[in-house]
């Protein structure tokens, strides 16, 4: 399987003029974040939306009680199916500044590797869709399939207004299947489908003992410390071994098949290099599991924070009046947000000490996913992907979490294909994160060849 001729021959001669109109749009310091970004926000959305208008597509830019969405459509392949592509032009923050190599919205490429805020995550990304479609009309004049995308700017801060979107667009977004490049492939070299990800319910534990600090030498014994009963609290929730022990936590884990279990032990990763990495003098979790196991399809509960007493220099001897956690549980199907906050909070009102008072609020949460890999949409990704790369691609998953996945499958009833072209350690929320080159160029190929698979097989 290679790509066709005269896609091939055209995406040769455009790379390097692409390339520098990707460069064009990450320099738009497109900070969702920031209010003193708005308007560099907005010029985000204005330049994808004046490329679409210039391809020929239907365009709107749709407000929304935060960022606008660019809605995209060409609808012009009569009888065809249609499918939607998603990304995001908003972009994280870029501090701290100082550990950056090269400026964070001063797009540089150095060993093979695009360096600039938003390369990866997602605008290096979702411009590889605007291109593979801009190469495809400029050879052909037409499109396989029909297509719609759907470009937000507010993917870095929650996606707060997207979901209501999709459900008062529902009639007009209504496709085939959804496609999203916003992930990694396992290995350089290795393109990747991404069949799951880790939901998330999320709380914030607060411990009240005496009304304010007290002098720990006058006080401690006689008065219950809220940051020594925290880590009684805290310690609880794991055995020795990593399994959690809150009652009930494991019950509704929908084991996966056997197949994807095998064949996430039969990828080329190498533990003990992962644990150089992270830089851990060794692992944790539950020994029965591989380290991809334990990302990928096993449940965690996990403190993100802690705050209680005196932090500053030196001494100072108080016996705290409050403490506080923050504590972050990762889901997998089918396991539910707010059934974990029930169990949540009963296992902490039952292990809590006398003496203190304990609220636990859950700030806020999301569903897991799980895609089943079978159907036109899958397979044809798994064609373009061997055509753009010369391989087969894994089936991989991810340990964290992208609501929106959930939302459009939900609202829209159409199966999700995440087939991202990042890769590890590309840094995509930290200092001088980067996207390979290469595989934006091969992106651009896959994506192209996906379309005009799907649209072979009307």
């Amino acid at each position: 399987m290679t790509i066709p001729a005269d896609l091939e021959k055209r995406f040769a001669e455009r790379e390097g003029q692409l390339l520098n109109d990707l460069f064009d749009f990450l320099r738009i310091p497109s900070v969702s974040a920031r209010s003193e970004h708005n308007a560099d926000t907005a010029r985000a959305a204005k330049w994808l939306h004046d490329r679409f208008a210039k391809m020929g597509f239907a365009v709107e830019t749709c407000p929304t009680p935060g960022h606008p969405v660019v809605l995209a459509e060409w609808r012009k392949a009569k009888g065809a199916p249609t499918y939607l592509v998603y990304g995001h032009y908003d972009v994280q923050p870029p501090e701290p500044l100082n550990l950056w190599t090269t400026p964070a919205f001063e797009p540089t490429v150095r060993d093979g590797k695009l360096f600039a805020r938003g390369s990866v995550d997602d605008k290096g990304q979702l411009f590889a869709h605007v291109a593979a479609l801009e190469v495809f009309l400029e050879v052909r004049g037409t499109l396989p399939v029909n297509i719609i995308v759907l470009a937000e700017g507010e993917e870095e801060v929650g996606s707060e207004n997207l979901a209501p979107f999709i459900e008062k667009h529902k009639q007009r977004l209504a496709c085939e299947g959804v496609v999203i490049s916003d992930s990694s492939m396992f290995a350089p070299g290795i393109p990747s489908i991404l069949s799951s990800l880790r939901g998330l319910a999320y709380f914030q534990i607060d411990v009240r003992g005496p009304a304010s600090d007290l002098h720990s030498g006058s006080y401690g014994g006689a008065v219950v410390n809220p940051a020594m009963a925290l880590a009684r609290i805290l310690a609880t929730m794991h055995d020795a071994n990593g399994k959690i022990m809150i009652d009930g936590f494991y019950d509704d884990v929908l084991p996966f098949p056997p197949a994807v279990i095998d064949g996430m032990r039969k990828l080329p990763f190498d533990e003990e290099h992962f644990r150089q990495e992270v830089g851990a003098s060794s692992l944790g979790g539950e020994p029965q599991f591989t380290v991809l196991e334990k990302l990928w399809t096993r449940p965690t509960c996990e403190v993100n924070g802690l705050l209680s007493g005196y932090t500053g220099e030196g001494a100072k001897t108080v016996l705290p009046g409050v403490s506080m956690a923050k504590v972050s549980c990762r889901l997998v199907p089918k396991q539910e947000p707010a059934k974990i906050e029930a169990l949540m909070k009963a296992h902490v009102a039952k292990v809590a000490p006398k003496g203190v008072a304990v609220t636990v609020t859950h700030l806020h949460g999301g569903k897991p996913w799980r895609a089943d890999l079978e159907g036109p949409l899958f397979e044809a990704a798994k064609r373009a992907l061997h055509a753009a790369f010369g391989r087969n691609p894994e089936v991989t998953g991810e340990g964290g979490s992208i609501p929106v996945v959930g939302d459009f499958e939900r609202i829209l009833g159409v199966p999700v294909l995440l087939m991202g072209f990042g890769l590890p350690g590309e840094n995509a929320h930290a200092p001088d994160e980067w996207m390979s080159v290469e595989n934006f160029n091969k992106g651009m190929r896959a994506i192209a060849d996906l379309f005009e698979e799907l649209g072979a097989k009307r």
